[in-house]
């Protein structure tokens, strides 16, 4: 086992203590400072759930109703806390469950820990009932992963697997533990993990790459910034805000840098990628430096990267050294926590304002507007829209609501007209585009933070594939929005097909059941609406409610989304229609 660097704890401090290593999985993340978590339990990870009862006290164990769930749940939670979420699983097909779970954490960098249980040591190897090799399996998903074998080796994994799945760019971590090896007992003692040798989480500044960088800024005609979740991660938002307002920057957000910054800030230009704002994208190829901080240049945003941004001088900060030069070429890379690299640049930075640039981008939003925003946002047409729910969400709530957004059409309608005051308010699946993700996450959203107000969009196709995660919502009472907005079509593939395969709609109609009664049946508040008249009040008496509520929007079926950068395309290439 590698050489980790420890800081002791007053249970350390105190002497050992012999218990078995199902306690000791208690206390080491009673240590770690969780109070709740995920799972469903299963034969390979009884010991520990017998010990999870004798602990109701101090930790909390959802139920839920799929491995997947509990993995979603638990990155929702993450996601608005900044907290490490946890989720639990038995072998077998209990820990392969929680895969997709995992490689979505993975790509969008959410801090999560994975217990699953695993057969006895003397069996490992045998084929023996519900034994799967979940480390190879999730190996490629994980930022690091362990077996453990031995009781005595649960507290110094597990302090490993909380502190490398927290530090640095944060990811998820799974931890594998035999049968014998939370029976036996040893002599527990907890040392907080501190370092790991070989594992640099925090770069550090280069102050020449920040002075560099500093030039650049100040020489710049028409500077452009795109920020991503980074920021977030960094707890940066405010360092963003005074770059921005100091050096009078345009800026916009990737998808999961939504909610960084206020979304109504005058310099705040809208989002970049597939299904972006116009201007936004279209300036992308025309700005002289772009200042990408927190974002990895994932192809939704640039498109053809042949043609992405080639006039203009790059400057990429981000943590993660592999993202550098990965996609984009930086001719300015600035390697560091966001918050400490931008504090070190601000004092760096000239006053500025940039208004003929600024002016660019509101010239194209008119555009937008006019031929895209107005018909979406204020339609004349009977059908209701998506994003006219959006936006009476957003007045209801007064823009402070977290929304939680599935994928397809209504993930983008979401990301593009939801709007936000507060950070950590936006959480969807972004890199790895999960379907299902949503009405979990949003349990787990709900439960990290229980003074705000938590609204899902999902659509009637991602609905379908977690909708059994309403009997966790019922059992624990969790107070979660849930809003589907029905188009009977699997959306956004149906716009691909009407697009580029000549309307041939391939098994993306939806027949769908009666998602009234399905709610109604967990004992959940439901309605559903059709009409424009009744989709104020609607909404206002959801968000009122106390409890748990469905809601279903039957909306236009043939809706398409735009603007859009067709798949492999410059960002030049826009469509508006």
């Amino acid at each position: 086992m590698e050489t980790l660097k420890k800081e002791k704890t007053a249970s350390s401090k105190q002497g050992t203590k012999r218990i078995s290593g199902a306690e000791a999985i208690i206390h080491c993340l009673l240590a770690e400072g969780v109070d709740l978590i995920y799972g469903y339990p299963g034969g390979a990870i009884m010991p520990l759930y017998d010990e999870l009862y004798k602990f109701q006290d101090k930790l909390t164990h959802i139920l839920t109703r799929h491995e997947q769930g509990a993995t979603h749940a638990a990155q929702g939670y993450a996601r608005v806390t900044g907290k490490v979420g946890v989720a639990v699983a038995t072998s077998g097909p209990g820990a392969t469950n929680l895969i997709t779970g995992i490689a979505d954490a993975q790509i969008d960098s959410t801090p999560m820990v994975c217990i699953t249980g695993q057969v006895a040591r003397h069996l490992l190897g045998s084929d023996a009932f519900q034994e799967t090799d979940i480390i190879g399996i999730s190996t490629p998903v994980t930022k690091w992963n362990c077996q453990v074998t031995k009781a005595s080796e649960i507290p110094e994994v597990l302090a490993k697997a909380f502190y490398i799945a927290r530090s640095g760019r944060p990811g998820p971590v799974l931890v594998d533990i035999t049968k014998n090896a939370q029976i036996d007992e040893f002599d527990f003692s907890y040392e907080h993990c501190t370092g790991v040798r070989s594992y640099n989480p925090y770069p550090k500044p280069d102050i020449k790459a920040i002075e560099d960088a500093a030039n650049l800024i100040n020489a710049a005609k028409k500077p452009f910034i795109v920020f991503g979740q980074g920021v977030i991660l960094g707890q940066a938002e405010e360092q963003l805000k005074k770059l921005v307002e100091k050096a009078g920057i345009p800026a916009a957000w990737t998808i999961l840098g939504l909610s960084a910054m206020d979304t109504e800030h005058p310099l705040n230009v809208g989002m970049v990628g597939m299904h972006g704002n116009y201007g936004p994208n279209l300036l992308t190829n025309e700005c002289d430096v772009l200042i990408a901080i927190g974002m990895r240049f994932d192809d939704r945003v640039t498109g053809s990267l042949d043609t992405y941004a080639k006039q203009a001088k790059i400057i990429h900060f981000d943590i993660d050294p592999a993202e550098i030069n990965k996609n984009v070429k930086a001719d300015v890379a600035v390697l560091g926590d966001s918050k400490v690299t931008l504090d070190l640049l601000l004092p760096m930075i000239k006053n500025n304002t940039h208004e003929s640039w600024h002016n660019e981008f509101k010239k194209k939003y008119k555009i937008e507007f006019e031929q895209i925003i107005k018909n979406d946002v204020y339609p004349t047409k009977d059908k209701l829209t998506m994003a006219e729910v959006i936006e009476e969400i957003n007045i209801a709530s007064g823009h402070k609501a977290i929304i939680v957004s599935d994928v397809g059409q209504h993930q983008m309608i979401a990301c593009r007209y939801a709007k936000f005051k507060q950070t950590k308010s936006n959480v969807t699946s972004g890199g790895l585009g999960t379907m299902g993700f949503a009405l979990p996450a949003a349990i787990g959203a709900k439960m990290g933070a229980m003074d705000r107000e938590v609204v899902a969009i999902i659509g009637d196709g991602g609905y379908q594939m977690t909708i059994q995660e309403l009997g966790t919502i019922f059992q624990n009472k969790t107070p979660v929005k849930i809003v589907v907005l029905n188009n009977d079509h699997l959306g956004m593939v149906r716009q691909w097909q009407e697009l580029f395969f000549e309307s041939r709609y391939a098994s993306t109609v939806m027949v769908n059941p009666d998602f009234v009664k399905i709610a109604e049946g967990y004992h959940i508040e439901s309605k559903r609406i059709s009409e424009r008249k009744d989709l104020k009040a609607t909404i206002k008496e959801m968000l009122a409610s106390k409890d748990a509520y469905f809601l279903e929007v039957k909306v236009e079926k043939e809706d398409n989304v735009f603007p859009m950068i067709p798949s492999g395309a410059s960002v030049s290439d826009i469509r508006l229609k």
